[in-house]
C-alpha cells in the first residue's frame, strides 16, 4: 500500500484534509543535482538509462517532498520508437531531421513492439518503484497524439505549428492515418507502464490550444479520448490540454479521472466549464514561482480556496521553469501542505 495516497484519493473524488500537490516537470532542470547529471549525460541517454531516469525521478521527492512522483522521460520517446528520428539540440530543443511531409512518409511510420523499443522505460519504472518504497504514487505520461504529430510534421518546436496544421488541412486522410498510428502506439505504451507499476497516467496535449474548437475535436480530442477509454478501466487518467479551456466541457464528460488546467483559466471558470464534478489539477502560473516566498504562499492559499480543497490537485499551469529557485519550489509545495480550510 502507498503510504501517502492523498493524490490517489483526490483522483477518486474522496474528501481530503488538504489537496495533494506535485509539479509538472518537477524532476528537472531547476534542481542542482539534476544539472550535475545533465552536464555528464546527454538528454536521451538520461531517458534511456533506467538508473539515471529513476534517480532523476526521485530527486524532487527527497528535496521538496511533493505528494506524487512523475517518471523522468520525454514525450518524444514515442515517435523515436515509431522509427522517426528525434534529436535534442542544446538551446534549440527537439529537432527531427526528417519531418513527415508526404503520404509516403506516413506509410513508413510503424506501430512498434513496445517491449523491443521502449522496454527501458518499463525498467526505469520498476527501479523507481523500488527507490520510492511505496512512499508516494508514481505517474507515467505520454504526449497526446496531436502534440506528437506536431513535432513529427513540423520537425521542431514552433509558436504556431502552421506546417503541422497545414498538413491536416491539405492531406486530412494521411493526417488521420498518422494520428491513429500514434494513438495505437500510445495506448500500448501506457498499458505497459501500468503493468510495470505506475499508479496513474497523464496525457499532455501541449499544443492542443493551437487548434480551433472544431479542429480540436477532429484532430486532437477524438484521439485523446481513445486513450482515455482504453486506459480508464486499468488506471486513473489525467488529461492536460494547454490552452484547451474550450474543450473542458467535453473532457469533463469523459472517463478521465482529472483534468489539468493552465493558468489562463480561472478556477471558477474551470469548475463551471468542466461540469463541476471532475477532479481538476493546476493551475499556478510557473513564472509566479519567481515571486517572493510570502507572495507564493498567499497566492497558493487563494488558489486552493477558489478551486476548493476537494476534487483538486495543486499543481502548476505548465512545467516548472529552469530558473526557479529551489526554495521557491519548496515554498509552493509547503504552502499546499500547510493549507487549512
Amino acid at each position: 500500500m502507498i503510504k501517502n495516497d492523498l493524490f490517489l484519493r483526490a483522483l477518486n473524488k474522496e474528501t481530503v484534509e488538504r489537496p495533494p500537490v506535485w509539479m509538472m516537470r518537477q524532476a528537472g532542470r531547476y534542481l542542482p543535482e539534476f544539472i550535475a547529471l545533465r552536464d555528464k549525460y546527454d538528454f536521451f541517454t538520461r531517458c534511456q538509462t533506467p538508473e539515471l531516469a529513476a534517480e532523476i525521478t526521485v530527486q524532487p521527492i527527497r528535496r521538496i517532498a511533493p505528494d506524487a512522483a512523475i517518471l523522468f522521460s520525454d514525450i518524444l520517446v514515442v515517435p523515436q520508437a515509431m522509427g522517426i528520428e528525434v534529436l535534442m539540440k542544446e538551446s534549440v530543443g527537439p529537432f527531427l531531421p526528417n519531418p513527415i511531409r508526404t503520404i509516403q512518409d506516413v506509410e513508413k511510420v510503424v506501430v512498434p513492439d513496445i517491449h523491443e523499443t521502449l522496454g527501458y522505460v518499463m525498467d526505469a519504472i520498476k527501479l523507481t518503484k523500488e527507490m520510492l518504497n511505496d512512499e508516494v504514487p508514481l505517474i507515467g505520461f505520454a504526449g497526446s497524439p496531436w502534440t506528437i504529430f506536431c513535432y513529427a510534421v513540423e520537425g521542431k518546436g514552433s509558436k504556431s505549428f502552421d506546417t503541422a496544421k497545414g498538413f491536416c488541412f491539405t492531406h486530412p486522410e494521411a493526417a488521420h492515418v498518422l494520428l491513429q498510428k500514434i494513438t495505437d502506439t500510445t495506448i500500448a505504451y501506457l498499458k505497459e507502464k501500468v503493468k510495470a507499476g505506475v499508479n496513474a497516467v497523464q496525457v499532455f496535449d501541449s499544443w492542443g490550444g493551437m487548434l480551433s474548437p472544431t479542429d480540436y475535436q477532429e484532430f486532437s480530442w477524438k484521439y485523446i479520448n481513445q486513450i482515455v477509454e482504453a486506459l480508464a478501466p486499468e488506471t486513473h487518467v489525467i488529461v492536460f490540454g494547454k490552452g484547451c479551456w474550450f474543450a473542458l466541457n467535453e473532457m469533463g464528460r469523459s472517463k478521465a479521472s482529472a483534468l489539468g488546467v493552465d493558468w489562463t483559466c480561472s478556477p471558477r471558470n474551470a469548475r463551471y466549464l468542466s461540469g463541476g464534478e471532475i477532479t481538476l489539477q493546476g493551475n499556478f502560473d510557473p513564472s509566479r514561482l519567481l515571486s517572493p516566498i510570502p507572495t507564493i504562499k498567499k497566492m497558493v492559499t487563494e488558489m486552493i480556496n477558489e478551486f476548493g480543497k476537494d476534487k483538486f490537485i495543486a499543481n502548476l499551469g505548465h512545467g516548472i521553469l529552469p530558473n526557479i529557485p529551489v526554495d521557491h519550489a519548496k515554498a509552493f509545495v509547503d504552502a499546499v501542505k500547510e493549507y487549512r480550510s
